[in-house]
């Protein structure tokens, strides 16, 4: 299946390849053995690939460029040193967020790695902003492609010279609340599965796709949404909508700085951190696997006859079995019984179809009571 855009990746063209459907369109899935697939990128024994050349890149070069998007975004890439990554977000004046990217200094420019229908209104919405500044914004999603892997290519031996002469964004999520974040987590750092989650983004010419991944093996979308999902990763375009805020998803953690200067949506991010409470919150679902399917993303969340929210994300992880993500209210009680419904609808003939079911076993991930942190003293975290 090709995506919006029509994009198809030449790796889809190998044997075995399945075309992922939803927001990777465009890649594989996997290529025949998904469960092998993820097993190789859980272990990190060798270097295991994963296609994402249907996301998108947006550079930003010029003097101005770090300071110019630490006063736009949600983070301080002021100071960024060479080879050094971070993430970041651009929100509404409500504080919705509208653009979400991985960043990464390199070379003098700063690349910016985001969801591929995202790059173009991306790059335009930085222009519009650029007034005098001396910055210089391009949309390089043609002609550069991404590739993922749980191993630094900058050390393995494995890695092909096209993988290793790449540019290398390295996941802040393993490395616990970043500088002026704060972790909206139920659990203590020390005991959430994110310090377990090694992600590398290679960034390389398009035109080398297939020299970089020769001798290495290659893990579709399936494997590394597993992993994604079980260490609590959540991926905006995916585990969001357009009401999303970065409190609901714990974005918190290494999205916001919290102690940075004015950008457009700060208002309500300081209101709900230090006043109120996000109105949903992300969790993690162990699902029923007797029905040996999967819900789709989108599937309703029900607690009785009333919806309480929708599955994101869901996945068969190769240990835990089906897992999931889920937008939740957060009224919803810690230990209330939930049940995806997937279907219930009317089949191709226009037969009435029955709904499938699963039971839900909820494991929070942001605390019901998150937020409103005026007067409350939390160790090792400060309050903005």
């Amino acid at each position: 299946m090709t995506s919006p855009s029509g994009y198809s990746s030449p790796l889809l063209r190998r044997p075995g390849a399945f075309a992922a459907s939803g927001a990777d369109a465009g890649v594989a899935a996997h290529y025949g053995n998904p469960i092998a697939e993820q097993r190789a990128l859980a272990r990190r024994s060798k270097l295991a690939l994963v296609d994402y050349s249907h996301l998108g890149i947006v550079t930003v070069a010029g003097p101005d460029r770090l300071s110019w998007l630490t006063t736009l975004s949600t983070q301080v890439l002021t100071g960024l040193g060479e080879g050094s990554s971070t993430e970041l977000l651009l929100l509404t004046p409500q504080g919705r967020i509208e653009f979400s990217a991985y960043a990464v200094e390199q070379g003098g420019r700063v690349w910016l790695i985001t969801e591929g229908a995202q790059a173009a209104p991306l790059a335009d919405y930085l222009k519009r902003m650029k007034f005098m500044l001396e910055v210089e914004v391009t949309d390089l999603t043609e002609s550069y492609a991404v590739l993922g892997s749980t191993v630094d290519p900058r050390t393995c031996k494995d890695a092909s010279p096209a993988l290793a002469a790449g540019v290398i964004w390295q996941d802040p999520w393993a490395a616990g609340v970043a500088a002026g974040g704060y972790s909206y987590s139920a659990v203590e750092e020390n005991q959430h599965p994110g310090a377990d989650y090694h992600r590398y983004l290679t960034i390389i010419p398009a035109h080398r796709l297939l020299d970089a991944v020769d001798g290495c093996q290659l893990a579709g979308s399936w494997a590394a949404d597993a992993l994604r999902i079980e260490a609590w990763r959540p991926r905006v375009g995916v585990d969001s909508d357009e009401k999303t805020i970065p409190h609901e998803l714990d974005l918190m953690r290494t999205a916001v700085h919290l102690e940075k200067g004015c950008y457009k949506g700060q208002e309500t991010v300081a209101r709900v951190h230090n006043l109120g409470h996000p109105p949903r919150r992300l969790t993690f679902l162990d699902l029923d696997g007797s029905e040996h399917t999967l819900p789709a993303v989108g599937t309703p969340v029900m607690n009785g006859a009333k919806q309480v929210g929708v599955i994101t994300s869901v996945a068969l992880h190769h240990e835990a079995g089906p897992i999931a993500l889920a937008l939740l209210k957060r009224s919803v009680a810690p230990d209330a019984e939930l049940r995806a419904i997937d279907g219930g609808d009317f089949d191709a003939q226009g037969n009435p179809a029955p709904a499938t079911e699963y039971a839900c076993s909820q494991t929070l991930i942001v605390a019901p009571d998150a937020g409103q942190v005026v007067g409350r003293r939390t160790k090792g975290q400060f309050l903005s």
